[in-house]
């Protein structure tokens, strides 16, 4: 019980990740009615419309003018994301988070070399080229090649090419450099850390209890953003941050917690 405690989070974020796998695998494979589409447009119960804002903006960048059941599924998602949960996308649905997660254990677990360097931000960077290379080629560009539609497509249809890019990013994630896709190049991340700045849904840091063991800074893929840490109070408000809540199962001190942040109200944050 002691290590289901101690992994809860993780254990949850499975269980979430894997069961939507399970319902889109019914839903296109088998016709169950709870969820269908992938993870770029999606349609919930037969009614209710889910689209990727970011792919969205791509479809609208090429020119093409996008359906209301599109649009109006951008805009939930938009809403759910930017003003509740921020990046939590990337941590609790998206699958390629399995994925990368594995290749960085692995690689902690055998101490790899991992040399090679470069800014967080180059992810802005390919977000931003993914809608005007759409612009250009009036298609949308990320969509083409984009390894979590890869994965999706892999694991439910059984398409064999997708499993070559995947496996590139886990061996880049394993051996060039730690968090290499999720934390320095997904557009999709970028995206909805750009959005998630704002968003309600944080983990809290209360620096009287926090005796600065560093155990945090160990397991965050995203560690910017725990600037805070033994410095002050406040909630980690960085965009950036995917709320996996590693580092509320690694602290010791309870120092860390998931609470909901009052947005008119200003205090010391990362």
């Amino acid at each position: 019980m002691k290590q289901i405690y101690k992994y809860r989070f993780l254990i949850m974020r499975r269980a979430v990740q894997l069961s939507l796998l399970f319902l889109f695998l019914g839903g296109n494979v088998f016709g169950w009615h709870v969820l269908k589409g992938n993870y770029s447009s999606g349609l919930l119960f037969d009614t209710i419309n889910l689209s990727d804002p970011y792919a969205t903006l791509q479809i609208l960048a090429t020119g093409f003018i996008a359906g209301t059941d599109v649009l109006l599924g951008a805009l939930s998602v938009l809403v759910l994301y930017g003003l509740i949960f921020g990046r939590m996308f990337c941590s609790w649905i998206c699958p390629m988070n399995i994925i990368t997660d594995s290749a960085i254990y692995g690689s902690k677990k055998l101490k790899l070399n991992n040399n090679l360097t470069f800014s967080r931000k180059t992810r802005y960077g390919v977000m931003v080229l993914g809608i005007v290379l759409s612009f250009f080629l009036a298609t949308p560009a990320f969509e083409l090649i984009s390894p979590v539609a890869m994965l999706h497509r892999a694991l439910i249809f059984g398409t064999g090419g997708a499993w070559a890019v995947i496996a590139g990013l886990f061996l880049f994630d394993f051996a060039v450099t730690l968090y290499g896709w999720c934390g320095h190049l997904c557009p999709i991340g970028a995206f909805y850390a750009l959005i998630g700045r704002f968003a309600i849904l944080k983990i809290r840091h209360e620096a009287d209890r926090c005796t600065n063991c560093g155990k945090c800074f160990e397991v965050c893929h995203e560690e910017q953003v725990l600037s805070i840490i033994n410095i002050s109070s406040g909630f980690i408000k960085s965009g950036e941050c995917s709320s996996c809540m590693r580092c509320i199962e690694a602290c010791e001190d309870h120092a860390l917690k998931l609470a909901l942040r009052n947005p008119l109200r200003k205090d010391k944050t990362t």
